[in-house]
């Protein structure tokens, strides 16, 4: 395939010649991912609660990443104590459904004119995914610590603030037509642009699905999250248990069955996952729970929802039960914690196709 650079409104927009995605993401910033297993005692000096994800300036940044080496679990998993890839809950999601699912994919969004924008763009394109749908902008590539415990649990600090990202008019029809499936992830910053993406996507007949991102941005931003919920625009809903828990603060039930309850009269698939309690999941009237997988070792927990989204998704798109969707989705989402970082390396690919064997799942037709 021959990649030409086209200049249109000022900006470098990349473009190749694919198929129409069948799923798509948006993430409005192109990311990239600084992964790390770390002691406690680096997470102890840095503001904010463990395991969530607070968004730091620049200084901020650069100072965890020199202080990161003093802080280095070693582990004989890994050959690296570090690994840096390109990041973002929905480029896992799609990166994954592209790689190890054999779904075309493609991203919408926008990337620096550094070295993390063409890092960024690399190892999405290495993995699949049509690019041709992201924007080349002046300026830096959004990064993120993700800060990873002994016990496999991440604490993340985004760095977004001065990072490029697509906007909202510069959305086009074009973009998302003939596609079957639009991939969102819940963020106040870029809320004009979700809304944008959902208009077009709606028009043009393209379901959207929905992470609630964190459950600091729910707790902090929960009312514009309900009128998008309440909208009737979100097609499918992942919430994990601490999500679903602020989704509901203060009233008189909070639990997962009844934050389940609550997006299932919004949304046609809802989704809370339960870690190592497996997921619960509804559609029209059917409600399934299905484990986790007992075999899958915790490294770090990075991915495990967004790489579950995607096993989803696949099922969806295949014409899957909601148990199968939800049994393919803990088998992509247990294959991701097995090492450090939001992508599955090939022998955990391997990993998950012998247990959607044991599931008596149909394997991927991979083609990439």
């Amino acid at each position: 395939m021959g990649a030409e650079t086209l200049l249109t409104n000022g900006e470098a927009r990349v473009q190749l010649e694919a198929k129409v995605p069948v799923i798509l993401g948006l993430q409005p910033a192109a990311l990239i991912d600084h992964v790390a297993r770390v002691d406690l005692s680096l997470l102890d000096q840095i503001p904010g609660e463990r395991g969530g994800s607070i968004p730091v300036a620049i200084e901020e940044l650069e100072h965890i990443l020199s202080e990161l080496k003093k802080h280095i679990l070693a582990s004989a998993d890994d050959l690296s104590p570090m690994k840096t890839m390109a990041g973002g809950s929905v480029a896992n999601t799609i990166r994954g459904l592209s790689s190890g699912l054999g779904v075309n994919c493609g991203m919408i969004g926008a990337f620096g004119d550094d070295e993390q924008g063409q890092l960024f763009v690399s190892n999405m394109s290495i993995s699949g995914v049509n690019i041709s749908r992201l924007r080349k902008k002046n300026g830096p590539t959004a990064q993120c610590v993700c800060l990873v415990d002994a016990l496999g649990n991440r604490t993340m600090r985004p760095c977004l603030s001065t990072a490029v990202k697509v906007q909202a008019d510069e959305l086009t029809q074009e973009d998302f037509s003939g596609s079957k499936w639009l991939v969102l992830r819940y963020g106040i910053f870029n809320l004009e642009v979700i809304q944008a993406a959902i208009q077009f996507a709606k028009q043009e007949g393209v379901s959207v699905s929905l992470d609630l991102a964190s459950f600091e941005m729910v707790r902090n931003f929960r009312e514009p999250l309900l009128q998008l919920l309440e909208s009737g625009d979100i097609d499918l809903c992942f919430a994990n248990e601490d999500e679903a828990r602020e989704l509901l603060r203060g009233r008189q039930n909070a639990d997962p069955e009844a934050a389940l309850e609550y997006l299932s009269k919004y949304c046609r698939w809802a989704v809370v996952t339960l870690g190592p309690n497996g997921c619960i999941a509804k559609h029209g009237k059917e409600i399934v729970r299905v484990p986790a997988i007992g075999e899958a070792k915790a490294v770090d927990a990075t991915g495990a929802g967004d790489l579950f989204a995607g096993g989803f998704l696949y099922g969806l798109v295949k014409g899957l039960s909601l148990e199968e969707c939800c049994k393919v989705g803990s088998c992509s989402g247990g294959s991701v914690i097995r090492s450090l970082g939001g992508e599955v390396t090939p022998e955990n690919w391997q990993w998950m196709y012998k247990q959607m064997q044991v599931k008596g799942l149909s394997l991927p037709d991979i083609r990439n």
